[in-house]
């Protein structure tokens, strides 16, 4: 009798749906991207470095390849965009964020009022009346932001060739969110302004860039990273400045317009033609 009931409230437990039972958005659970871990770098000595430079670039988010990195607008389906994640790593996993007016991008940290204030939120004092005692008070009413407004990122890298594997290797140092946007007085909006947010240091960020994934308009099967995007170069930008005997002066200094762009292919070029150089066939 003891054997038959339990088998009873076996069955019943069975058929019974469960209310706790979570609803897979899909045909199977997604958790690939969720255990990624970044692709480590080789190990370098200092004695194997022949040459190198550092390069400074810039990512316009408005070009078709950046696209993954500048939506949605707004978190959805468990993708975010690049600025978004980086706040929300800053927030939540510790990522430093460096103040980007200092020579150095690395020398000096920014919390996240200052950075928010970068973004032009800014604290405002109303008058309410408070409804026990009648009295009107003052209240701060903390400022929003828009991290839409981010449409350019700053990379800083640096090229280098190891002589130990006998190859040219590119790694990014830091990366530098450039907020654009229009002063509240310019009503037509005729003089675009440009902030630089913050810098963060690259390898501190590659483990949330792993686990996070970028929209793939090839298959939703095979959602690539943020690691992905930046470890296989799989992104759109432009050299803006080189490490140079002018205190590292900007492209923009000396050349303008189409001068600036074949300064920029240039020093391109002389990148690529070092390690071509290297050999003989």
């Amino acid at each position: 009798m003891k054997s038959l009931l339990v088998t009873l409230i076996g069955i019943l437990f069975l058929v019974t749906p469960s209310s706790a039972q979570d609803v897979l958005n899909g045909a199977y659970p997604k958790t690939h991207s969720d255990s990624r871990q970044p692709v480590p770098y080789q190990f370098l000595r200092e004695a194997d470095i022949m040459w190198s430079k550092t390069i400074w670039r810039k990512i316009d988010l408005r070009e078709k390849q950046n696209l993954p990195l500048f939506y949605p607008k707004t978190p959805m389906d468990g993708r975010m965009s690049l600025i978004d994640l980086l706040m929300w790593g800053i927030k939540n996993q510790g990522i430093t964020a460096y103040n980007p007016s200092e020579l150095d991008e690395f020398a000096s940290q920014l919390t996240m009022k200052e950075i928010e204030e970068r973004f032009g939120a800014k604290e405002t004092t109303v008058s309410i009346e408070n409804p026990e005692t009648g009295e009107i008070e003052e209240k701060i009413v903390p400022g929003s932001y828009n991290t839409f407004d981010v449409k350019q990122y700053l990379v800083k890298e640096l090229w280098f060739f190891d002589k130990q594997r006998s190859v040219m290797e590119v790694r990014i140092i830091g990366i530098c969110p450039i907020r654009e946007f229009y002063k509240d007085d310019d009503i037509d909006q005729e003089f675009v302004k440009f902030t630089k947010l913050f810098w963060v240091y690259f390898p501190e960020t590659r483990k949330i860039f792993a686990n996070h994934e970028v929209f793939n308009d090839r298959s939703d099967a095979e959602r690539r990273t943020f690691d992905d995007i930046f470890f296989k170069r799989k992104f759109s930008s432009f050299i803006v400045q080189e490490s140079n005997t002018y205190d590292n002066r900007l492209i923009e200094e000396y050349a303008i317009g189409l001068e600036g762009m074949l300064e920029a292919e240039r020093i391109k070029e002389s990148i690529l033609n070092f390690e071509q150089d290297l050999w003989v066939y």
